[in-house]
C-alpha cells in the first residue's frame, strides 16, 4: 500500500524494464547508450530513485520507442508538465489542490477506463456545478474571503475534470451506486433534481454506464467502502486501485490487490440492477417514487 508517486515509480521503472527486455539491451548496455553507471539504471528500473522526464525520454529513444501514446503515458508517470493539454491543465491550480488531489487528478486524464463504487455522493465526473459546490463546501468549508475563493477554484477544477468524458477517444466509466447516493439530498430539493437528470443524460451516453445497487440487495462486498479502479492504454499491467480518506488517498497496485477489487467490482455489477433498469430506477426517484 503507498502514495502516488511511489506506484507511479514503481510501474514506470517496470515499463521501462520490459522496454529494455524487448530492444534486447543489457543494463549495462543501456547505461552505455545513454552516458549513465548502469547502478542509475537499475535504479529507475526497480522504482528506487524517481527518474526525470528527460531521462525518459533518452531511454525510450535509445530503446527505439516511437508509439507516440506510449511515450506521453510514460512522460506523464515521470511527471512531465510538458504534454498535451488534456494532461497537465491541472497545473494551473498546483498551489490549490493538495499534492493527492494531483495525483488523482493525473492519473484519471491518462487513464482510459474508470471502474467506481460511490457510496454516499455522485461521482466527480457526473456532479453538476450546484452539487459539485455543496460537497465541496460539506468538505473544506466555504464563504467569503479567502476560504470562498478556494472553494470555488475546488468546484471548477471537478467540472474541467470531466472534460475527459468528452475527449476523443472519451474515458470509459464504469459506476456502481449505491441507492444512498441518489436518496441523499445534497444541496436541497433543486439541487438533487437536476443532479438526478444530469445521471439519466450521461447514463444514455455510450462512455458510460451507471449501475444502481438498490438497499433491497442488502448487504454487499462494497460497504466498507468507495473505491477506484484506473485502467490504462498501452499497459496493460498498470491498474491502480484508489482508496479515499479524509486526509489522503491511498493506492493499491499488487497483483492480488488488483484482482480483489477487480473480483468485487465485477460482483457489485452482478448485483446491481442492470444500466436499463439502473436509469429506469433513477426516474422514479426523481419523480417522487
Amino acid at each position: 500500500m503507498q502514495h502516488g508517486p511511489a506506484v507511479r515509480r514503481r510501474k514506470l521503472g517496470a515499463e521501462l524494464r520490459a522496454l529494455r527486455t524487448g530492444a534486447r539491451l543489457t543494463s549495462g548496455e543501456a547505461a552505455r547508450l545513454v552516458g549513465w553507471h548502469q547502478s542509475k539504471v537499475s535504479r529507475i528500473e526497480t522504482g528506487a530513485s524517481g527518474v526525470k522526464p528527460a531521462d525518459v525520454r533518452l531511454l525510450l529513444d535509445a530503446y527505439g520507442v516511437e508509439d507516440p501514446q506510449l511515450r506521453e503515458l510514460l512522460l506523464v508517470l515521470a511527471g512531465s508538465e510538458h504534454i498535451g493539454e488534456r494532461h497537465r491543465w491541472w497545473h494551473a491550480y498546483r498551489e490549490v489542490l493538495p499534492p493527492a488531489y494531483r495525483d488523482f487528478i493525473s492519473l484519471e486524464s491518462q487513464a482510459n477506463r474508470m471502474r467506481t463504487l460511490e457510496t454516499s455522493v455522485v461521482p466527480g465526473l457526473l456532479q453538476t456545478p450546484e452539487y459539485a459546490r455543496a460537497v465541496t463546501r460539506a468538505a473544506v468549508g466555504g464563504g467569503s474571503g479567502e476560504l470562498g475563493e478556494r472553494l470555488e477554484t475546488l468546484v471548477r477544477v471537478r467540472l474541467a475534470r470531466q472534460d475527459v468524458l468528452r475527449s476523443q477517444p472519451p474515458l470509459e466509466l464504469s459506476a456502481v451506486l449505491d441507492e444512498a447516493v441518489l436518496r441523499r439530498e445534497v444541496g436541497g430539493p433543486g439541487v438533487m433534481e437536476r443532479q438526478l437528470e444530469r445521471l439519466l443524460t450521461a447514463g444514455r451516453t455510450p462512455q458510460v454506464r451507471l449501475q444502481v445497487l438498490p438497499f433491497g440487495a442488502g448487504e454487499h462486498i462494497g460497504i466498507t467502502g468507495p473505491f477506484v479502479i484506473f485502467s490504462f492504454p498501452s499497459i496493460s499491467d498498470l491498474d491502480v486501485v484508489v482508496l479515499d480518506h479524509l486526509t489522503s488517498s491511498l493506492y493499491l497496485e499488487g497483483k492480488e490487490d488488483l484482482r480483489a477489487y477487480s473480483e468485487a467490482f465485477n460482483t457489485l455489477q452482478i448485483h446491481a440492477l442492470s444500466p436499463e433498469d439502473s436509469l429506469d430506477y433513477i426516474a422514479a426517484i426523481h419523480d417522487g417514487a
